[in-house]
């Protein structure tokens, strides 16, 4: 058992990793500013799934699960240091998961601020705060967005990934640069984790899936960016939150054949190391509309729409570090992981 502090847990994927951990038997603090950036109820429901009871939250003040005696919720920002390290220093973590984060690629464009806040000087409190208390091993989350320009797929994290395209996805390069510092001058163990196109119960309202289910089910347009011309590799939820697991419970130990001469950028001589985490199988957009609408009963009506700036057409992770390290590779089918969305969709909103 391992004391794990995971941040973003009234978030989507912290959320589910909190459940699993706290189920093997792992003890856990889960952290979450609860911005409104969207639904707060979502963000609530999540947290009341878990035993916190919103009506309890306040600042900075450690809440006991009613669901899990080996887990407590705190409400804090990672921008506020002083807290950030007194909950450090008290806690004593052994293992820290970072996956909190201002997200989406095109709010970036709205609000900058937001990501330079949450996604950079957060991000640097959660390095101070470990290497200054001993933490045997930082999981992060990055995102598969960091590949911006690249059009050799599928991406592999040996590729070079210099040329983002909005300032979420800079921000994400810059806490895998952020982190190898780190691991290289203070021997911190990390690792980051280049998520793809994640969905599945209690997902993120500003997401596709949940936008396309909303839209479908209240008669209304669904918006198709690109004509329709793009397609994602859609990872379940399940498959991510059991690729960190396996992650947290394998530090990273440094490349011992990496070369200066001919870099890797996935890896180091330090204790670093960067995985893809996604399907492995591309899916076509108007696909991806079609088994919205299949499991639905209902035909969507579509607006074609003009590429979004700072999107990409196509998304496609290679994963072979993640099988030869970790034995893992993911495989929910899309027809599954739909399927189980719009169950909890349905139930959540009564529709």
């Amino acid at each position: 058992m391992a004391k794990v502090l995971i941040t973003g847990t009234a978030g989507f994927i912290g959320f589910h990793l909190a459940k699993k951990l706290l189920e093997r038997g792992d003890e856990v603090v889960g952290l979450d500013s609860i911005n409104d950036y969207y639904d707060i109820r979502v963000k609530y429901g999540r947290l009341l799934e878990t035993g916190i009871d919103s009506e309890e939250i306040e600042y900075n003040k450690l809440i006991q699960s009613s669901t899990f005696k080996s887990y407590r919720f705190i409400q804090c920002q990672l921008e506020d240091a002083e807290n950030l390290n007194r909950l450090f220093e008290v806690e004593k973590f052994d293992k820290v998961i970072n996956l909190a984060a201002q997200a989406g690629v095109r709010y970036s464009l709205e609000n900058p601020k937001a990501y330079i806040d949450s996604n950079i000087v957060g991000f640097v409190n959660i390095l101070e705060a470990c290497r200054h208390n001993k933490v045997k091993h930082l999981s992060y989350a990055s995102s598969s967005s960091v590949y911006g320009l690249n059009e050799t797929r599928p991406f592999s994290t040996s590729h070079n990934v210099d040329h983002p395209i909005s300032l979420y996805a800079a921000s994400k390069k810059s806490n895998e640069l952020m982190a190898h510092t780190y691991s290289h001058l203070f021997g911190l163990p990390t690792t980051g984790l280049r998520f793809f196109t994640v969905y599945g119960p209690w997902g993120r309202p500003d997401m596709a899936l949940f936008l396309f289910t909303k839209a479908i089910l209240d008669g209304k347009p669904i918006q198709v960016f690109n004509n329709g011309e793009m397609s994602r590799d859609f990872t379940y939820v399940d498959d991510i939150v059991e690729g960190i697991t396996r992650v947290n419970d394998n530090p990273p130990k440094g490349n011992e054949s990496w070369s200066g001469s001919q870099p890797d950028p996935g890896s180091s001589k330090a204790p670093y190391k960067i995985y893809n985490i996604g399907n492995n199988s591309p899916v076509k957009l108007m696909d991806f509309v079609t088994t919205i609408e299949k499991v639905l009963g209902k035909e969507a009506e579509k607006q074609f729409m003009p590429m979004q700036p700072g999107d990409v057409s196509a998304t496609y992770a290679d994963v072979q570090d993640l099988i030869d390290d970790l034995d893992y590779k993911p495989a929910t089918s899309l027809e599954f992981g739909v399927g189980k969305f719009i169950e909890w969709y349905r139930k959540f909103y009564n529709k």
